[in-house]
């Protein structure tokens, strides 16, 4: 039986995703999909109509793995494993993306307060003709956010390359009263499931 490589693809530009499969020990090479090309990007992260949040998470990551595989091969870069991951915030079955502006960031942050949402984290490991995924789900409550506190949150740079506009990592920690969950899988990379999928794809992990 062929030995499983213990270094994989990342096929993510998330330094968040970096920091924790770093935090884990996992040795990874970047297989970055590019967001701009003449035909658009690579992987489109458009929700579809009437799309339901756990089949879009998992559609797109998904699609980022076999592209990143297909790149592998047209590459013929050497065989590993490889990992993709999209999370997405959701608050009443409407999933709320990255905010396109401050208007927009502001908008989101006045509907998280006071409620709680749910964070959808889908985690795929391709390896050969082998697919593992699943989807990690947690459950965020926020606290109730003055108009103040809102547009001093969204005059920073942070809420601007976040799925629902905050990051549990960053500043927003101050808004955030419990979390039922996984607090890396909000991050965006749920660690005790990321090691079990790369387990089952027959990577030694302690």
């Amino acid at each position: 039986m062929k030995p499983i490589p213990q270094k994989i693809y990342l096929a993510s530009k998330s330094p968040r995703r970096r920091e924790l499969l770093r935090q884990i020990g996992i040795d990874f090479e970047l297989l970055l999909l590019r967001d701009q090309t003449p035909r658009g990007p690579e992987v489109s992260e458009e929700v579809l109509p009437n799309e339901r949040a756990e089949d879009y998470v998992a559609r797109v990551t998904l699609e980022k793995a076999q592209f990143a595989q297909k790149t592998m091969w047209w590459r013929k870069l050497p065989s590993r494993p490889i990992l993709a991951a999209d999370t997405t915030v959701v608050l009443d079955g409407r999933i709320l993306g990255k905010p396109a502006d401050e208007a927009e960031a502001i908008a989101m942050m006045h509907a998280l307060s006071g409620r709680t949402h749910q964070v959808l984290t889908h985690v795929a490991v391709l390896h050969e003709e082998r697919t593992h995924q699943l989807t990690q789900r947690s459950d965020v409550a926020f606290a109730a956010l003055s108009d103040e506190t809102i547009r001093a949150y969204c005059a920073t740079a942070e809420p601007y390359d976040k799925a629902g506009g905050y990051g549990i990592q960053g500043q927003a920690a101050l808004f955030i009263q419990d979390i039922a969950g996984s607090y890396s899988g909000i991050m965006g990379l749920p660690l005790y499931e990321t090691g079990q999928l790369l387990k089952q794809a027959g990577l030694h992990i302690l």
